[in-house]
């Protein structure tokens, strides 16, 4: 009886089905997905190898890229491998623990990145408005704070998921169409109450990245205001130069994400395949397109890139 009660309350593994009604087109889906993992490995490598190697680079503003970055590899390297297995048909099978597992540092890895998002753009509220006060207000020990304050923000709000999740009752459900798993789509297996699950999904996302989201907001306002406030044409250009490529990667990186969240609990009519593909663009296109952004808008990142490419070839 114990034996029958514990297997109803926490399945021995999930099934990961893919995207369910696209089995046929997975072999194709595979060619994109890799392409861009291996575009986001190579190219935030490459960004934190630069940021690291080079001393004019440890300044805040490259240390947040730094730390964005390794946001960015741990939010891919928790789902893309396992969905091009999945495509492969090499395992579509995974453990509860290793779901939750891998529950944990997906949503984890994106409340970090959403802190350090918004840690970027109060960076850019002082530089423009109050440049005298820049060198004070980001020493490197309030830059290590503000990494151990996201790490610790993401923890509280993602660890009590996992017992939230191994409370439920699965009465022997363990299919899942998805990818990769995810605080919800594991949730929606049980077959108890998951409205307790709904709510803290919901407050944690609002409190969270939806709170970020109007706070970078509020900073954006303020720059904005002060720029326009500038006497010189020139100045204002160069100071909306340095905010341009903060704010296409907040665009690429909540855009998706959001989009995903509200389809996901709203958008009863949009076909499931649908939401499986917003789910994973949201964790593929940032990571891929952030140090493309940054290293296309930022000289300096640019030039450094290019001095070691130059040397490697040299090396050749």
């Amino acid at each position: 009886m114990v034996a029958t009660n514990q297997t109803s309350l926490q399945p021995a593994s999930f099934l990961l089905l893919g995207m369910e009604g696209l089995e046929d087109l997975h072999t194709w889906l595979s060619i994109p997905f890799c392409l861009m993992y291996v575009a986001t490995l190579l190219g935030n490598f490459a960004l934190l190898f630069v940021i690291v190697t080079e001393r004019s680079l440890h300044e805040p503003m490259y240390l947040f890229l730094a730390m964005l970055a390794v946001a960015d590899l741990i939010l891919s390297s928790s789902t893309v491998p396992k969905a091009l297995s999945i495509f492969w048909s090499l395992s579509n099978e995974m453990s509860f623990h290793a779901c939750l597992t891998q529950m944990f540092f997906t949503h984890f890895s994106f409340i970090v990145e959403s802190t350090v998002l918004l840690a970027m753009a109060f960076d850019r509220y002082v530089a423009i408005c109050n440049p005298l006060q820049y060198a004070t207000v980001f020493t490197h020990s309030v830059i290590m704070k503000i990494g151990v304050a996201a790490i610790a923000r993401s923890f509280c709000v993602m660890f009590p998921t996992i017992f939230l999740l191994q409370r439920l009752l699965y009465c022997g459900h363990s299919i899942m169409p998805h990818t990769y798993c995810e605080h919800m789509a594991i949730a929606r297996l049980a077959c108890s109450d998951i409205s307790v699950n709904i709510w803290y999904g919901f407050a944690t996302t609002l409190l969270c990245p939806g709170l970020d989201v109007v706070l970078i907001g509020v900073s954006y306002s303020l720059i904005l205001r002060a720029v326009f406030r500038l006497s010189s044409k020139e100045a204002q250009v160069k100071a909306v130069g340095t905010c341009s490529s903060h704010a296409c990667v907040i665009l690429m990186f909540y855009v998706p994400a959001f989009f995903s969240f509200f389809t996901l609990r709203f958008g009863h009519n949009v076909p499931h395949h649908v939401h499986i593909l917003l789910a994973n663009l949201y964790v593929l296109l940032p990571p891929m397109l952030n140090p493309i952004v940054y290293s296309v808008k930022n000289k300096l990142i640019r030039e450094k890139v290019s001095q070691i490419l130059f040397r490697t070839r040299k090396l050749w």
